[in-house]
């Protein structure tokens, strides 16, 4: 069962309730697409800028799911490529919500591709998004608390405050002493 907060006026469309929290299965979200020719550089891979689209769609049905309203994407962490994905590879992304802040939410996105005629998988790509809840007027708005239930779940809520501040440390939005739960893998004292 979950606890419920009202909502200001105009805040959240059509919505006079909202869940104050909900558990990651809720927004868990899985995306299949194929590779096909004008997805492909000269070598006939993937283009990154087409995964990365890919995996930016991913995450916004993820963070829409979780918040339900609409979001915008506010950052995205390390893509690396270390995985070629050829054409004719079909494609899967799985995305879930790792942990809800005020109004953001960060997304892991893990990505396969599956050569199906050779029976070969290969995990390609992770990456995690952060994606912020907006009303109709762009205005940023509060989004339901995430409850973990797994073991995975658990540790990447965990470790989730630390890559939200090294995030904004990197942005400037915070400075680097106030980052206390960033500090502690790196046993910094305060002064």
């Amino acid at each position: 069962m979950f606890r419920c907060w009202e909502t200001t006026a105009g805040k959240i469309p059509n919505k006079h309730m909202m869940q104050t929290s909900k558990p990651v299965s809720v927004s868990y979200t899985t995306m299949t697409e194929m590779v096909f020719p004008n997805d492909t550089n000269g070598l006939n891979g993937l283009m990154g800028g087409r995964l990365l689209y890919w995996m930016d769609i991913v995450a916004a049905i993820t963070a829409q799911k979780h918040a339900n309203a609409f979001v915008v994407t506010a950052s995205v962490d390390n893509v690396s490529f270390s995985q070629p994905i050829k054409i004719g590879n079909v494609v899967t992304l799985k995305a879930k919500i790792t942990r809800a802040f005020n109004s953001s939410m960060e997304v892991h996105i893990e990505v396969v591709a599956e050569d199906v005629p050779n029976r070969k998988v290969v995990e390609s790509h992770r990456a995690f998004f952060t994606m912020v809840a907006v009303d109709l007027e762009g205005n940023k708005i509060r989004v339901p608390e995430l409850v973990p239930e797994t073991a995975e779940e658990k540790s990447l809520y965990e470790s989730a405050l630390r890559r939200r501040q090294l995030r904004l440390v990197l942005a400037g939005r915070m400075k680097p002493e106030d980052a206390h739960e960033l500090k502690s893998i790196f046993d910094i004292k305060s002064k």
